[in-house]
């Protein structure tokens, strides 16, 4: 199995990964599951052992919230197969984690791994099922999953209960944080505060404090201590604080079903699917939840911002995620299959370059032999353009520019010369130059020559050091022409003569004479 599970924030992944784990142990196999970060790490290791602790079943972490001799014991005893279920961060990726029967490999929030990690992940997964889940797949999983190269499952109904979160989009005012957290109070619950620069995090934990005096306000940041991040994370998630000002490190899988109102400060500045799995730390309870995203003034906003925050009042219904990284597909492109771009569009690049580099690829992995290409580039000086009051439509200009690069053989060309005279009447000067450019291009293409440049009466000719061409022929034509002479650095210098006809027409002889006879 190769299964991408897309469900909403809440809607139950983990607890479907809590059930496969448990039937994969109960054939004698082990289970991986990876987190993007420490905080979520620790809390399924937390979960799972709650869970499966009426059962003979091991579950161990691998996290920076470990000293290194817990990490080393760790590791040691899940080789050994004495670990059912080891849960961890991208430590699990390191070279020493060896496991004896891995069954199952678990990859929750997908979305927030790079390709490096994947690729580590496809060492790890040969012959071994893999389930990822997200709410808000990147566009290329996701277009792999519809593509139908991985399976897709998708959970549709919210659980029992579950209600909308309420969505505001507002500029920042205190009294307006002030309220949504003392309304929170007043119910009994807790409140997130999102404020992603650590530097100023702890000043803004101190307005906050000042707006709600009774509330009990804790801080987390990524560049704490272990034990403190790990402290704080567990007085909050225990009750122990009313509000908790933190990072964006608490966006992945946190469930605590008390937190029913989030604040996030400068919204404008988050992704799209970061301020989707923020916005999904609350509302995980039979509770109305309240998402408050706080911006600077309203004309200060980038256009890309304002729709982003657009974008996430209308898709504030349920089950609104995989509508949501459908639309991300849709914008952004499902980037590169064979490649490590996560999103982008084909035509970025053109069907014909994107086929040619696929083709390349898969030639490449079959072993056979490297074919050598080189643009060669021509610096001699000519007027080249298509002028506008030949071919006044800038498209077909384009289109026409492009159908001359591409001429290579003399019959290639004598039938556009003949298309264009028919088309759009005699061919000026500027355009008969750039055919004869384009076919000059094709030649030195042939012989891998990067450069040819006119400096005063002299051309300049630079080869690749894997040129086809014979060091004798070019010996015997470096002896005919007193005047030529070749570097050491693989360039070819020789004059332009005057009575020998136009210069495009001399350096393609010298092309000519130079080639490699059949």
């Amino acid at each position: 199995m190769d299964r991408l599970l897309c469900g909403d924030v809440g809607y139950g992944k983990t607890e479907l990964a809590m059930r496969a784990a448990f039937k994969v142990i109960q054939d004698g196999r082990q289970v991986v599951l990876l987190a993007p970060t420490t905080v979520l790490a620790f809390q399924h290791h937390t979960t799972f052992r709650q869970r499966l602790a009426a059962f003979p079943v091991r579950v161990d972490m691998l996290s920076r919230f470990r000293s290194p001799a817990e990490q080393k014991k760790t590791v040691a005893e899940a080789e050994a197969g004495r670990v059912d279920i080891l849960i961890g961060t991208h430590r699990l990726l390191s070279k020493d984690v060896r496991l004896r029967d891995l069954g199952l490999l678990i990859v929750d929030e997908e979305q927030r791994f790079g390709v490096a990690a994947k690729e580590k992940l496809k060492k790890m997964k040969s012959g071994v099922d893999v389930l990822t889940m997200s709410a808000t797949p990147i566009p290329r999983t996701l277009h792999m999953s519809l593509g139908g190269l991985r399976d897709l499952s998708v959970i549709e109904t919210p659980p029992r209960g579950r209600l909308a979160i309420q969505t505001t989009v507002a500029p920042f005012a205190p009294a307006l944080i002030q309220s949504a957290i003392l309304q929170e109070m007043q119910r009994q619950g807790q409140v997130f505060f999102v404020h992603n620069r650590v530097e100023s995090i702890f000043q803004m934990a101190a307005l906050v404090q000042r707006l709600a005096p009774t509330a009990r306000v804790g801080v987390a940041h990524g560049q704490m201590g272990e034990k403190d991040l790990e402290n704080a994370m567990l007085k909050f998630m225990q009750g122990e604080y009313d509000v908790l000002v933190a990072t964006a490190l608490i966006e992945n899988g946190l469930d605590i079903p008390r937190a029913n109102t989030i604040i996030v400060n400068h919204a404008d500045r988050f992704g799209l699917s970061d301020l989707y799995q923020l916005r999904g730390r609350v509302g995980r309870s039979n509770r109305r939840a309240y998402a408050y995203f706080l911006i600077a003034a309203e004309d200060t906003l980038t256009p890309l911002a304002r729709r982003r925050l657009a974008a996430l009042k209308e898709f504030s219904d349920l089950g609104a995620g995989f509508r949501l990284a459908a639309l991300d597909l849709e914008l952004r492109g499902a980037g590169n299959l064979l490649g490590a771009e996560q999103h982008g569009h084909l035509n970025a690049i053109g069907i014909d370059l994107y086929l040619k580099i696929l083709e390349q690829t898969v030639a490449e992995l079959r072993g056979a032999p490297v074919k050598i290409e080189v643009r060669t580039a021509l610096n001699l000086g000519f007027d080249i353009k298509i002028p506008h009051q030949y071919i006044p439509d800038e498209n077909q200009r384009l289109r026409i520019y492009k159908r001359i690069s591409s001429v290579a053989a003399p019959a290639e060309r004598a039938d556009l010369e003949a298309e264009l005279i028919d088309r759009f009447g005699p061919i000026p000067l500027s355009v008969s130059n750039l055919l004869d450019y384009a076919s000059l291009k094709a030649s030195a293409e042939q012989l891998l020559v990067q450069t040819v440049e006119r400096k005063a009466d002299e051309i300049w000719m630079k080869f690749h050091e894997q040129t086809p061409v014979d060091p004798q022929r070019l010996t015997q034509f470096v002896r005919r022409r007193r005047e030529a002479s070749f570097r050491p650095d693989r360039v070819l210098r020789f004059r332009v003569r005057e009575r020998e006809g136009s210069l495009l027409a001399q350096v393609q002889n010298v092309l000519q004479e130079l080639h490699p006879q059949p």
